[in-house]
């Protein structure tokens, strides 16, 4: 019974220790906001940086929004199975000389179904035409994403 049990212990030790790691998050792909946004990221390169391409859905209500820029990085998986990231989307705008940037800043977690989400809180800084309304310009918000398969 003692051999049978340490095995046990053993056996369930090892498993815990190793679940993280197979599941490790990687940002690389397709993925939807739950606003309906889409946005496609590179492959990481060596130093875990991507660029990619940000799509505005229909929730964000600017048909002047145009399929935008990314760029950004994440933590090293091989440290952290589920890592901590951020990119920037410098935004295009169709007939406008506004400018915008979000960033966003969060960790990509993997569930026990080995499903993929990125939790992420933005904060988005429009240009203000004076310090008096600075106040105004700059808008804080939170979007989950999941993989698009």
């Amino acid at each position: 019974m003692g051999r049978t049990a340490f095995a046990l212990v053993l056996a369930l030790a090892l498993a815990v220790c190793v679940s993280p790691v197979e599941r490790k998050c990687l940002l690389s792909g397709s993925w939807r906001s739950d606003t309906g946004c889409r946005m496609v990221v590179s492959t990481l390169d060596k130093d875990n940086r991507f660029s990619g391409f940000y799509l505005p859905g229909p929730a964000a209500g600017h048909v002047e929004l145009l399929t935008s820029p990314l760029e950004g990085s994440q933590q090293d998986t091989r440290l952290v199975p589920q890592p901590t990231f951020y990119f920037t989307v410098n935004w295009r705008l169709r007939d406008s000389e506004a400018a915008r940037t979000t960033v966003f800043l969060g960790q990509c977690y993997v569930d026990t179904n080995r499903e993929e989400t990125l939790h992420a809180l933005w904060l988005l800084r429009e240009v203000a035409d004076s310090p008096d309304e600075d106040w105004k310009a700059t808008r804080i918000g939170t979007s989950i994403f999941t993989r698009i398969k």
